[in-house]
């Protein structure tokens, strides 16, 4: 295996190592919020990052069997989170003073989402094969709207959120 393409599987290898935590954090949050949507969302995401796994794990395949990425292997196309509430139902304004867990949830997926989308800019800007600069720009953007969504959320309850729990310093 040459150097370049050595340097795109250790890249995968870290991509995918990212997409097990990310799923398994979203698993968590799942499991832990009572908010319906919230739940299912999450459980979405989660789906999402297994996704992004199996993709990078057959281009890892394709990578090392044959020193090239596969164009033939494509990722699924990304759920849709829209609206201003694409993470949690209405509801959730109403023990928004307790929902501690989901705002935190929200900080942390942010986080996530960012470094991932960074990463994987950084990926494409680097790639010299024009089909894993391709997929490193998909997952960038697929990842930026993951980060968009959590960060709309996060920006509708916010204020609300401080208030109600005596954090905001007015």
């Amino acid at each position: 295996m040459d150097e370049a393409t050595a340097r795109v599987t250790a890249g995968l290898t870290q991509a995918m190592r990212a997409e097990v935590e990310g799923q398994s954090f979203y698993l968590m949050a799942a499991r832990t919020t009572t908010d319906d949507k919230g739940r299912a969302v999450f459980e979405q995401l989660a789906n999402e990052e297994v996704s992004h796994f199996e993709f990078l794990k057959s281009q890892h395949r394709a990578l090392a069997e044959t020193g090239r990425a596969d164009p033939a292997i494509r990722l699924p196309a990304p759920g849709r989170l829209e609206g201003e509430s694409p993470i949690f139902s209405p509801a959730i304004r109403g023990r928004l003073a307790e929902a501690h867990f989901e705002m935190t949830a929200l900080s942390v997926g942010i986080q996530l989402e960012l470094a991932a989308e960074s990463f994987y800019r950084k990926c494409a800007d680097e790639a010299a094969d024009p089909t894993v600069r391709a997929f490193m720009k998909e997952l960038a953007e697929w990842e930026a709207g993951h980060y968009r969504a959590l960060l709309a959320q996060q920006a509708a309850l916010k204020e609300e959120y401080w208030s109600s729990s005596s954090f905001s310093p007015f």
